[in-house]
């Protein structure tokens, strides 16, 4: 009888040490303890500045289509261009972080901003060879948002989107969203930065992740998802699962007994 009781007191231990916990699982908690959450003051995000490896879709436009075409590569600007044909296509930051254009050749890249680069070329052409009223219009895009994600999602990956900003919570929505066993307490973002490289967790789970510098992600920045401990213990995700794994290891530890004593 002793051994029963104390059979149930340790099943019921380790089914509320196992599960994992709802609170754990839900974003953005109000966890000051008010119903109504404090308005989130917007985070400034630091404009992205170009890198090396960094692919560019260019486009030059002018009142007469003829004049600017030897400055466009093939079906440069079109809709719905893969990420794929813009990486054979598009201009590419080399290793000394140039760009080339046909006919105006290197323009250096690294280090601005696309507006900034936008404003460049339009300087050059206008110096160069045309006059104000050809009214030459620079257009000049990331090829994509490019972002990694690894861990505890959904689609694990290199993942491109086709848009100027994305925040972490569409990245992983992208991604398959998070498991039921990773830890949305400590997703860790790697950034490269010509400085070096920076690392930093948010808590997905907290309201006031949305006023992180890295809520708003940057091309090229790395997410790790890491497992939660139930993932290791292998006790199970909920309380089903987890009083289940207990219940066999309870009849196996009974049988154990049994089979001693025979």
């Amino acid at each position: 009888m002793n051994n029963a009781v104390l059979y149930l007191v340790l099943g019921i231990s380790m089914l509320f040490v196992s599960c994992i916990p709802n609170k754990d699982l839900i974003y953005l908690q109000n966890k000051n303890g008010t119903e109504t959450a404090a308005p989130i003051s917007e985070v400034m995000q630091k404009p992205y500045r170009l890198q090396i490896n960094d692919v560019l879709s260019i486009s030059i436009k002018a009142n007469d289509p003829k004049l600017v075409t030897i400055f466009n590569t093939t079906n440069q600007g079109e809709a719905g261009k893969s990420s794929t044909a813009l990486y054979f296509d598009g201009f590419t930051v080399d290793d000394h972080g140039n760009i080339r254009i046909p006919v105006l050749g290197d323009i250096n890249a690294i280090g601005f901003t696309v507006e900034e680069l936008q404003n460049k070329i339009e300087k050059q052409l206008l110096s160069e060879y045309f006059k104000k009223e050809a009214n030459i219009f620079v257009t000049v895009k990331l090829a994509g948002f490019k972002y990694t994600i690894t861990g505890e999602v959904g689609s694990v990956g290199t993942k491109f989107l086709f848009q100027d900003h994305v925040n972490i919570m569409e990245a992983i929505a992208n991604s398959g969203d998070i498991t039921l066993t990773g830890n949305r307490k400590a997703v860790t973002i790697i950034r490269q930065l010509p400085s070096g490289i920076e690392m930093h967790n948010i808590d997905l789970t907290n309201i006031n992740a949305l006023k992180s510098p890295y809520f708003n992600l940057q091309p090229n920045d790395f997410i790790y998802v890491k497992p939660l401990r139930q993932k290791s213990w292998g006790t199970g995700k909920t309380g089903i699962e987890s009083l289940g794994s207990i219940m066999t290891l309870i009849s196996l530890i009974t049988t154990t007994i049994l089979i001693l004593k025979l």
